[in-house]
């Protein structure tokens, strides 16, 4: 006899469920008794689980589990799902590489020669740093259990994964897994400052101000939204990172790079782009990994993961076209920094509308994330006159706030999406979107102005100018990047 194996989840084929001590949503991918082609197998449900148990049938048990085939003597923990969490496993080194070496590539090949060393040694050097905090505890306050303040803020139960051991769980993959994919995410957004001041910051600082950021900035927003916290009970919808990274990264940029002053060439004289071939290899490091931001975002291999992809690259795609247009009819040539610009701003504005629309909805966020994000570039540094050196908040900040506000309208099933939250009309979901916009944003902004504050008094903030002169490669690192 074959005991009975059981998988999390919950309703039909992939719902969401919440599980206690998690802090966050999970799903498994699961075959139901009326689509399953195993008649051998029987389905029913008790409280969130779904129960796959053999019937009368004396041959093996054969079952299409989270994606996974079982057979007799398969030796699985419980709850596990090997589909799901090799999904995540890649999507984790997908992530990754987004950041090592995908940005880092990105926004070298965008600063002066004599600065390219320094701008990698920047997002190398916050890959390693973000992942020990990750460790010390950065990981606990955003999705522990913060007991009385859980609202706001996870606790330090799991500092040091304390008490998290092998065969932990985090839905039905290992906690292990949940850990990794997760760093990735808190690596990639305190790099994406980096494009906000180099050529002129410290390094010291860059170091002081990121460990700061994460501990008062990404945890918090990371907790309220997807553990546990406020925003997630009042329903805020950010599947992939809309406001957990691109809000909070682009808007502390525009704190900084207001608080750090403006190259000395800028706004007239600035120097163009030194490698924008190095760029375009970047880019497209960013736009293979994003797959694994977004998709994984699903936590499974499912239907969510797969739509998941295809709005994103279809997003990518239409918001690339929309920047080659603008360009064309704006100056008569569309350039290669700029095609790969329009490729990141529709890469960050379908973020948060991932998991929830549908190809419309990739289309018309694409296009809107082009159009909006190129407008943005010219009000940040034209109207506001600050220096956020590669886009930052024009980028990241717009295209992640706009796509959470879009996220409402293009999830309707009306419309292709998923759908919103039973009882929840597009209008009231506007409102709850709008309200995880604000408090992002606001909290961001000042956190940020007291951080930079705090490391300026202790470390500084900007080089000098002979420095910033001769470049940061030699001056900082002693290093240059290229030798002729």
């Amino acid at each position: 006899m074959f005991p009975g194996v059981r998988v999390f989840g919950s309703g039909n084929a992939v719902k969401a469920a919440r599980k206690a001590g998690d802090g966050r949503y999970h799903k498994a991918a699961i075959k139901t008794a009326e689509k399953s082609p195993f008649p051998e197998v029987g389905f029913y449900e008790r409280g969130n689980d779904i129960v796959l148990k053999r019937k009368g049938f004396d041959g093996p048990v054969v079952a299409l589990a989270a994606g996974f085939w079982l057979l007799p003597g398969t030796a699985m923990a419980e709850g596990l799902s090997g589909g799901n969490t090799a999904w995540i496993l890649t999507s984790t080194a997908l992530v990754l590489f987004m950041t090592l070496p995908g940005l880092a590539l990105f926004y070298a090949g965008l600063v002066q020669s004599k600065n390219v060393l320094s701008v990698m040694m920047h997002c190398f050097t916050i890959a390693c740093l973000a992942s020990v905090m990750w460790l010390a505890g950065v990981y606990s306050l955003s999705f522990g259990d913060g007991g009385g303040a859980n609202a706001v803020i996870g606790g330090l139960g799991k500092a040091f994964l304390s008490g998290v051991g092998k065969e932990a769980m985090s839905g039905d993959i290992p906690e292990s897994v949940f850990f990794m994919f997760q760093m990735t995410f808190a690596i990639i957004t305190p790099a994406l400052i980096v494009g906000a001041f180099p050529e002129r910051i410290k390094f010291s600082a860059v170091l002081l101000f990121t460990a700061l950021w994460l501990i008062f900035v990404y945890a918090p927003v990371a907790h309220w939204i997807w553990g546990g916290g406020w925003l997630a009970d009042l329903g805020v919808m950010d599947f992939a990172g809309g406001l957990v990274v691109h809000t909070t990264a682009g808007t502390s940029a525009l704190v900084l790079a207001f608080l750090l002053g403006a190259r000395k060439e800028f706004p007239t004289e600035l120097r163009p782009p030194h490698n924008p071939g190095l760029s375009m290899i970047g880019a497209a490091m960013l736009w293979v990994g994003w797959f694994g931001f977004n998709a994984g975002s699903a936590l499974a291999a499912d239907t969510s993961a797969g739509m998941a992809m295809l709005v994103t690259h279809i997003s990518a795609s239409t918001a690339s076209l929309v920047w080659v247009v603008i360009e064309w009819v704006k100056f008569g040539k569309p350039s290669l920094v700029g095609v790969i610009t329009g490729m990141v701003a529709g890469l960050a504005t379908i973020t948060p509308a991932s998991g929830f629309v549908g190809p419309l909805g990739g289309l018309c966020i694409g296009l809107a994330g082009g159009l909006i994000c190129y407008w943005a570039v010219g009000l940040v540094k034209s109207r506001w006159n600050i220096d956020d050196s590669l886009d930052v908040f024009a980028v990241h900040g717009i295209g992640g706030m706009l796509g959470t506000m879009m996220t409402a309208v293009f999830a309707v099933t009306a419309l292709g999406g998923g759908g919103l939250a039973e009882g929840v009309g597009m209008g009231q979901q506007l409102g709850i979107q709008a309200t995880g916009v604000i408090a992002v944003f606001v909290w961001s902004a000042v956190a940020t102005f007291v951080i930079v504050k705090v490391t300026a008094a202790v470390v500084g903030l900007r080089v000098s100018d002979d420095d910033i002169t001769q470049g940061l490669d030699v001056t900082a690192h002693g290093e240059s990047g290229y030798t002729l």
